[in-house]
């Protein structure tokens, strides 16, 4: 019993992490909103960076999902054991 337990919170950190790392690689992409017209010229009431993100690439995330996906396996191996 208390090996599945470990394995059940290893894998449920895991996957904690694994959320937190993907949202912050995503929060660093930059901003998140469509951009402003041109016309408005004057900042908005927003705290967003000026530039604009280059999308969501699974090629910049990919640690986090494996992160994620490794501690999901690691909970249903300790579910069942």
């Amino acid at each position: 019993m208390g090996l599945s337990m470990g394995m059940i919170w290893l894998g449920a950190l895991l996957v904690l992490g694994g959320v937190v790392v993907t949202a912050a690689k995503v929060l660093s992409l930059g901003r998140l909103s469509e951009p402003r017209s041109a016309r408005t010229g004057m900042p908005g009431g927003t705290l967003e960076p000026q530039a604009s993100s280059p999308g969501l690439r699974l090629k910049a995330i990919w640690p986090g999902l494996a992160l994620a996906a490794f501690g999901a396996l690691l909970l249903l191996v300790g579910a069942v054991a």
